[in-house]
C-alpha cells in the first residue's frame, strides 16, 4: 500500500514535470505561435464539422436546422444496406480502384526515388525531378481536359500512334474494360514526384559510410540498394504505408469526378462521387452523412489493422 509520504511525493512529482512542461512551452513560445495556424487549420477545418455527424441519425429538416431536426436512430445506415445493388456495386468499385492504387501507385515513388538517387549526373538529376513534379500543382480540373484531349479516340496523340502501329483505337475514359487503368495510370503521373520527396529525404539521412563498407566487401550497386537502402527507408516506407491503408475507402473524388462520364458509372462511381450526386444534387444530406460516417469508420479501422500488422512485422508504426 502507498503511504501518505510517497502519494505526496508522486504529487511533488507531478506538480515539478508539468512545471518544466510549462516551462519549456514558454521558453519556445515563438515556435508554438509558428505552429498555431496550422492547428488552428486542423481545429477549424477537421475537428469543427464532427458537429454535423449528427445529422447521420437525425431526418434533416432545412428550416429546422441540425438541432431542430427530429432523431431517426439507424434509419439511414438500415436504408444505406438495404439499397444492396447499388451501394455494394459502389462500394465495390471503391475498394478495386483503391486497391490498385495501393499496389500500383504505392510503390511507384519508391522506385522512382531509388532511380533518382542512383543519378550521378546532377544537373540532369534535378531536370528529371522538376519535370517528374509538375503535374502535381495542376488541378484535376486541368489535367481532365488534358487527357480528354490526348486520349480522344478521334483526334488524340495517343490514339494517333496506337493506329499507327497497326491498332484500332481506344476510347479509354469512356469503355469501362480501359477506364479503371486509365484512372490508376493517370493517378501515378500526376503524384509520382510529389511522393518521392519524402523517400529522397529519407535517403540523403543514409550514413555514407555503409555504402563504403558494402564496396570493401565486394558488393553491387543492386545488393547495395537491397541490403541497405531499402532497410534504411523501411520504417519511412511502413509509416507511409499505415496512412495509405487508412485512405483505402478514398479511391480520388476529384479525378473520378472529372474523368468519368454515365457510359463508366458502373465500373467508376465510388463513395465519394455518390455521396456528391446524391447529397448535393439531390439534397439528401442525413442519407450521405450516415455514408461518409461508415467510410470513416472503416477507414480507421484500417488504420488500426495496418498500425498492428506493421508492429507485428517488426517495424515501428504510427502508435
Amino acid at each position: 500500500m502507498k503511504t501518505a509520504a510517497s502519494v505526496k511525493q508522486m504529487e511533488a512529482g507531478t506538480a515539478l514535470k508539468t512545471g518544466s512542461i510549462w516551462k519549456e512551452y514558454k521558453r519556445h513560445r515563438s515556435l508554438f505561435l509558428l505552429l498555431l495556424p496550422g492547428l488552428l487549420w486542423y481545429v477549424i477545418f477537421h475537428y469543427g464539422p464532427l458537429y454535423g455527424i449528427q445529422l447521420a441519425f437525425k431526418e434533416y429538416k432545412i428550416f429546422n436546422g441540425i438541432m431542430g431536426s427530429p432523431w431517426v436512430g439507424l434509419m439511414h445506415f438500415e436504408r444505406m444496406f438495404s439499397i444492396s445493388d447499388s451501394f455494394f456495386q459502389i462500394m465495390k468499385n471503391t475498394l478495386i480502384i483503391s486497391f490498385y492504387h495501393i499496389v500500383f501507385g504505392f510503390p511507384a515513388p519508391i522506385i522512382l526515388a531509388l532511380i533518382f538517387n542512383e543519378l550521378r549526373w546532377n544537373l540532369f538529376k534535378k531536370i528529371t525531378q522538376s519535370i517528374s513534379y509538375l503535374p502535381h500543382f495542376l488541378s484535376w480540373v486541368v489535367l481532365a481536359g488534358l487527357l480528354t484531349t490526348f486520349l480522344s479516340p478521334n483526334t488524340g496523340v495517343i490514339n494517333y500512334i496506337i493506329e499507327l502501329l497497326g491498332f484500332d483505337p481506344v476510347f479509354f475514359l469512356g469503355d469501362p474494360g480501359y477506364f479503371r487503368f486509365t484512372l490508376v495510370m493517370s493517378g501515378i503521373w500526376k503524384e509520382v514526384g510529389w511522393g518521392t520527396i519524402i523517400y529522397l529525404a529519407a535517403l540523403a539521412g543514409i550514413d555514407p559510410h555503409l555504402y563504403e563498407a558494402a564496396v570493401v566487401d565486394g558488393a553491387s550497386r543492386w545488393k547495395q540498394i537491397w541490403h541497405i537502402t531499402i532497410p534504411s527507408i523501411m520504417p519511412v516506407i511502413a509509416i507511409l504505408f499505415i496512412l495509405r491503408i487508412g485512405n483505402l475507402m478514398d479511391a480520388g473524388f476529384d479525378q473520378v469526378l472529372n474523368l468519368y462520364n454515365p457510359a463508366v458509372y458502373g465500373v467508376a462511381d465510388i463513395l465519394d462521387t455518390y455521396v456528391y450526386r446524391v447529397g448535393i444534387n439531390q439534397m439528401q444530406y442525413s442519407f450521405t452523412t450516415a455514408v461518409g460516417l461508415f467510410k470513416n469508420v472503416v477507414g480507421f479501422i484500417m488504420i488500426l489493422t495496418a498500425n498492428y500488422c506493421v508492429k507485428k512485422a517488426g517495424e515501428e508504426g504510427l502508435f
